[in-house]
């Protein structure tokens, strides 16, 4: 906790006094009051995005901890799956950091601290990233020794670190997402999209 934002790896929700807006454009109705203009529907695809890739990162290490015959592939796939997800990631949170979070925090002074919010867990994501980083590079590691040793059939014990780092990855950045999007759709929704 920091001046008393919640980090995104303990908070439940957005602090109640941050959701003042989207309580009036609630989740299930974005799209239904009003449409969401292109900024927005882009922005929620990249965080669709993320969504699935996390998904997708997760489902590849269950199917090797479930059948070790598909490391060799498991190896080829992870670094472009993985590569791509925190490359995306990083340049994603630096658009909103520069461009888009400085204009929306001038639109409702109210909100402002909600940005500071995601600020901070951009933060905490950039070292989930490289723990992120670190696991996926341990695990490949072992899967090349034991692949040049004749050991495929074994699995490494980094899997199981991996398989947590990916879970926990999973469960922060989904906090993030959900709460950047209850914050920002409703400003977008009520103030409009800022002109790039």
């Amino acid at each position: 906790m920091t001046d008393g934002l919640q980090d995104m790896r303990t908070r439940q929700a957005l602090p109640e006094a941050l959701r003042v807006l989207a309580a009036h454009y609630p989740r299930d109705a974005w799209d239904k009051q009003q449409p969401l203009g292109q900024l927005t529907r882009f922005w929620l695809d990249r965080h669709l995005m993320f969504r699935k890739l996390l998904g997708q990162l997760g489902s590849e290490a269950q199917a090797l901890a479930d059948d070790t015959a598909q490391a060799a592939a498991f190896r080829q796939r992870l670094p472009r799956m993985g590569g791509f997800l925190v490359q995306n990631l990083h340049g994603h949170h630096q658009v909103e950091d520069h461009h888009y979070f400085p204009l929306l925090k001038g639109y409702d002074e109210r909100l402002v601290r909600g940005f500071e919010l995601l600020d901070l867990d951009h933060h905490a994501l950039d070292e989930a990233l490289a723990g992120f980083v670190s696991s996926a590079q341990a695990l490949l590691g072992d899967l090349q020794t034991q692949a040049e040793a004749g050991r495929a059939e074994a699995l490494p014990t980094s899997l199981a670190h991996y398989q947590a780092t990916v879970a926990s990855l999973q469960t922060w950045i989904e906090r993030h997402l959900f709460d950047e999007e209850e914050l920002v759709v409703p400003i977008l929704l009520r103030y409009g999209e800022p002109a790039m």
